[in-house]
């Protein structure tokens, strides 16, 4: 029989491994979506880490828990982003500077793109801040609007739109004009300035909105345990 000091020992040197290896797996995994995208293949992200697929499974049985994990900082920084620009003066400038900053993070990591474009199956944490982020978004849109900085027509539901496309710009331009998403954000603020005032056609609505977030979340594998999704990369 093992002694008590002895197998205590042994309990926080297998915690310390679990904490180790789960940290490695993190790290890997945040190289992996930042280079490929969310729906890499996990197998890749274990072989990164060092650690058998099985030892990545048992720690993040879904896709997408180890994405949420993996970028826990980066949806936080997102919603404080749309929030910190609410306490610009300058509505146009909150407006503005909120766009400009979040597609500059997605020009800058590949996951994130696909995030921001998505949405997580059962994540408190990401359910959360996008709440906080839709209303302070919507905020942001109002205040424009009331300032006469912004087309009336302009919807919440259009900046989902225009993070789609600033998504698709990136991940076609990355590696040939990393600079070509600038343009684009530039040319998409420059249409939301009331002088333009050309008919839109109808904004799709929140309940497409979601519906087109759900289902990029189900094509990037995300919502199905690893190794049983049919879907790409899974």
């Amino acid at each position: 029989m093992a002694a008590p000091g002895n197998t205590q020992a042994a309990t926080r040197k297998l915690r310390a491994d679990a904490l180790r290896n789960r940290q490695r797996i993190l790290e890997a995994a945040r190289q992996v979506f930042e280079d490929r995208g969310l729906d890499a293949p996990l197998d890749e992200v274990a072989e990164r880490a060092g650690v058998g697929a099985g030892t990545l499974y048992r720690r993040f049985p879904t896709r997408a828990a180890l994405v949420e994990a993996a970028f826990e900082k980066e949806i936080l920084q997102a919603t404080r982003i749309a929030e910190e620009a609410l306490h610009c003066e300058d509505p146009w400038v909150g407006f503005s500077t909120y766009f400009e900053r979040l597609c500059s993070a997605m020009a800058a990591d590949r996951g994130l793109s696909d995030l921001l474009t998505l949405r997580l199956p059962t994540s408190d944490l990401a359910a959360g801040c996008r709440d906080r982020q839709a209303r302070a978004v919507a905020e942001l849109l109002r205040q424009a609007q009331e300032a006469g900085a912004v087309r009336d027509d302009l919807v919440p539901e259009d900046i989902f739109l225009f993070l789609v496309a600033n998504s698709a710009v990136t991940s076609v331009t990355r590696c040939s004009a990393p600079h070509a998403w600038r343009r684009l954000v530039a040319l998409l603020l420059d249409a939301c300035r009331p002088e333009n005032t050309g008919p839109l056609p109808a904004a799709p609505t929140p309940l497409q909105t979601m519906r087109a977030e759900q289902e990029h979340a189900q094509a990037k594998g995300l919502g199905y345990a690893p190794g049983s999704a049919p879907s790409r990369g899974a």
